[in-house]
């Protein structure tokens, strides 16, 4: 039977995971597995279902256990975390959401991990002409006290056509535009969740409104939907 909570036995797996990172003892423990994973992902899909009453989900993936090792200088075969990812509903709604359950390591993410060129673009000509809404956003109590400050992968320079003195520079190269927030493995386990990752998530809500409408509309405010 499924868990209704992530245990301390899903720690001690993917502790014990870490130090046997080989296929005969992971196929040894594969019923265990299966079950943990089955529980960690009915609270994964708990926060989906949660999500409902302030966000529109369009789809929950929950990642492999199993690692590409093909390009990759690391050769163990097995992830030592688990995580999902939840996408957002329709053209008009950008931005997406993370989880990861991992021993001292547990954080939860929103934002925008690899936008296309053109999304890129656009983001960085929206920063260029006036970044005051974000800031404004960034800098709320609720919001700095949940998520912290931006992340991501950045250039160490002006992206080409763009002026590297730029009082929006430091948001102009970036080329992510993620927020995290880590968990203890205390918080994990609570009972409360899936609620105190959908609360989370809902407090990002103003930011992904304010990049779904720089998203789908050009620098005049005239919308790129049909």
């Amino acid at each position: 039977m499924a868990e209704t909570k992530i245990t301390k036995e899903v720690f001690d797996f993917l502790k014990q995971l870490e130090n046997n990172n080989n296929r005969d003892w992971f196929n040894a423990h594969k019923k265990q597995f299966t079950r943990l994973n089955d529980g960690v992902k009915e609270v994964f899909t708990a926060v989906a279902e949660k999500m409902k009453q302030h966000d529109e989900i369009e789809k929950l993936k929950f990642f492999r256990i199993y690692r590409d090792v093909r390009f990759s200088k690391n050769k163990s075969p097995y992830k030592t975390n688990l995580g999902a990812s939840m996408s957002r509903a329709g053209a008009h709604r950008r931005g997406g959401y993370y989880m990861h359950i991992q021993p001292n390591q547990n954080f939860i993410a929103a934002g925008f991990w690899a936008p296309s060129k053109e999304d890129l673009f656009r983001i960085r000509k929206e920063w260029e002409v006036d970044s005051t809404d974000l800031r404004e956003l960034m800098n709320k109590k609720k919001f700095k006290d949940t998520w912290g400050d931006l992340v991501g992968e950045e250039l160490k320079t002006a992206p080409k056509g763009f002026d590297k003195e730029h009082p929006n520079i430091d948001l102009i190269r970036r080329k992510q535009f993620i927020f995290t927030k880590q968990l203890s493995d205390k918080e994990v386990m609570s009972p409360d969740f899936a609620t105190t990752l959908s609360d989370a998530f809902k407090t990002i809500r103003p930011y992904f409104d304010l990049m779904s409408n720089v998203l789908t509309t050009n620098l005049n405010g005239e919308s790129l939907l049909d």
